[in-house]
């Protein structure tokens, strides 16, 4: 039996997974939890093989920082992340953090029975979706502090605000900002901002 813990923030999603995973002869959920403290106390008591994580969990820490403190126990569990989000920062900050697995919520029933089976196993299980985002990657990549700077430009912070955030230079900010032009092809910041979104290298301001 694969023993499952859900990670989200809405009673009627974990609800609706639960009802989905314990279909399942061979899978169970033994947990539930809706936040990064909730999450460690459940791992810690319940010793689940699978997390089923969120990556947006409120206010407090999201699922790519849960993750990681989960995989930093002694004996972690194996975490699939199970969201909506399908951006290159959310995806490789998650995997980063010790994701096993990384798929979105439109996925069909069977997709996530075979994900979590998987995961248990120790095998990475990626969306089609997310593994031909990884393997566009190929090209010209952004670095995560440029990746952190697009997600700034977006919320139209200045040369001098990015620099007091970041603790560099504007010197520095103008560097990173020439770096971020070459590889997205364009030439203002609006610009840099539009094609990351397009690209899904960073969510929309919201």
């Amino acid at each position: 039996m694969i023993r499952v813990a859900l990670v989200d923030d809405h009673p009627v999603v974990r609800a609706g997974m639960r009802a989905l995973v314990e279909g399942q002869d061979d899978l169970s959920v033994v947990g539930e939890a809706s936040d990064a403290h909730s999450a460690e106390q459940l791992v810690a008591a319940v010793r689940p093989d699978v997390v089923l994580m969120d990556l947006n969990l409120g206010a407090g820490p999201g699922g790519a920082e849960v993750t990681g403190r989960l995989r930093a126990l002694p004996e972690p569990p194996h975490v699939l992340v199970l969201t909506t989000y399908d951006t290159e920062a959310d995806i490789m900050s998650a995997i980063d953090a010790g994701a096993s697995g990384y798929l979105l919520k439109d996925a069909p029933p069977e997709d996530l029975f075979r994900a979590i089976r998987g995961t248990a196993r120790g095998e990475t299980v990626l969306a089609p979706a997310v593994a031909a985002r990884l393997v566009r990657r190929s090209g010209p990549l952004l670095t995560e502090r440029e990746v952190e700077i697009l997600g700034l430009l977006a919320t139209g912070q200045s040369n001098r605000e990015l620099a007091r955030r970041l603790f560099v230079s504007e010197a520095t900010v103008k560097s990173h900002l020439s770096h971020i032009y070459t590889k997205l092809e364009v030439e203002t910041r609006a610009a840099a901002v539009a094609r990351a979104i397009e690209q899904r290298i960073i969510r929309p301001p919201s």
